[in-house]
């Protein structure tokens, strides 16, 4: 069955094998899902991140992290769904977990985290937050 939200599927597959204790996670690649995995792994909530190539198709292998046998990243969700953007001026854009966790942000600059937008004074798209 083909996915209409492939963002959001690689959202759930991280967090469904987060919560299953996988040790890594595998999904079909993109340049946005690229840019996403980066940015996690940048801010310490996934391990290692890998572009892999099999009978031609392009895969994305992200490493999970754990501490003290949970998960690192304890909820991620997608914000801005294909049937409903949303967006945010870099004066609303929201502070997750009261600055503890992060919101992912599409700005004209490309993909940055809720903290490097404020400091480019960019808004965007709410792709997801992750806390």
């Amino acid at each position: 069955m083909p996915v209409t939200d492939t963002i959001a599927d690689f959202i759930t597959r991280i967090r469904n094998a987060g919560q299953a204790r996988h040790k890594h996670v595998t999904a079909p690649a993109s340049k946005m899902k690229h840019a996403i995995a980066e940015i996690l792994r940048d801010q310490g909530f996934v391990g290692d991140v890998f572009l892999m190539e099999e009978n031609g198709q392009k895969f994305i292998k992200v490493g999970l992290k754990y501490y003290e046998g949970k998960p690192v990243i304890q909820d991620i969700q997608r914000v801005s769904k294909s049937g409903r953007r949303i967006y945010s001026p870099v004066e609303k854009l929201p502070r997750v977990s009261n600055g503890l966790g992060i919101a992912i942000i599409s700005t004209s600059k490309g993909l940055m985290t809720d903290k490097q937008a404020r400091a480019y004074n960019v808004g965007g798209e709410i792709i997801c937050t992750v806390r």
